[in-house]
């Protein structure tokens, strides 16, 4: 159910985005390519990651103030350091 959840979200998120697609390699951007990457793009991946680090937990629920949080701290670490790819920077500030 909450994979079923989070694949309408990604849907509805890449339909938005459609008339300029791209193929975005999470394990090769940078912060900084992020941080430059445009709202869409950012709101997608903060998404992307918000899920994926909830791992298996069957939870189909957004907590828009733990999201917040994380994105600020997200900003925050990538703008102080712009060389590191958001896959690592995700692990320091989500993983467990």
């Amino acid at each position: 159910m909450k994979r079923t959840i989070f694949l309408v979200s990604v849907a509805m998120v890449l339909s938005a985005t459609a008339s300029r697609a791209e193929t975005i390699d999470l394990a090769t951007l940078s912060c900084k390519q992020f941080l430059e990457s445009g709202e869409d793009s950012i709101k997608m991946v903060l998404t992307w990651m918000d899920g994926w680090y909830k791992g298996d937990s069957n939870e189909a629920i957004i907590d828009t103030t733990v999201f917040l949080e994380n994105a600020k701290k997200f900003g925050a670490f990538c703008a102080t350091n712009p060389n590191i790819s958001i896959v690592n920077a995700a692990e320091k500030i989500l993983g467990k």
